[in-house]
């Protein structure tokens, strides 16, 4: 798979963990993040990752940030693009089942990294389950 991750400077050791457990399980990764604590707007570095899975150049997003929101907010603008504020690995299984997320939004100051890496494995390996939950999907996006 391809994932495309991004972070500002609250994400930088969660990003670096995630990048090298995909990296160590084959996956081809683009790293839009920063790399250090240096503050950085969120916005610089969550609008390439949702940029690729809207052009389907990335077949996930992860995105992360102090709150998850802000990111969160920017990849939403992006038409195709469901990013989903996941704190726990049991929200983020459901927001592949229900919602089919294509982009993980992880609050960096409020899980702690083998929790943000928990809920990287599980939102990967999930699918969606269709059927009426493809009916509410197909509502999401602005027409």
């Amino acid at each position: 798979m391809k994932i495309s991750i991004g972070n500002d400077h609250a994400g930088t050791s969660y990003k670096n963990l995630i990048v090298n457990f995909l990296k160590e399980v084959g996956h081809t990764v683009n790293n839009y993040g920063t790399n250090d604590d240096g503050s950085v707007d969120y916005p610089d570095f969550g609008h390439p990752v949702a940029s690729d899975v809207e052009k389907g150049e990335a077949d996930f997003g992860i995105v992360i940030c102090g709150s998850g929101n802000g990111i969160a907010m920017t990849v939403n603008k992006h038409q195709g693009v469901r990013a989903a504020l996941c704190w726990i690995k049991e929200i983020a299984v459901l927001a592949r089942e229900h919602n089919n997320a294509n982009v993980i939004a992880i609050p960096a100051r409020y899980t702690s990294e083998n929790q943000a890496l928990d809920m990287v494995k599980a939102f990967l390996v999930t699918d969606f389950e269709g059927g009426r939950h493809q009916r509410r999907v197909d509502k999401i996006a602005c027409k």
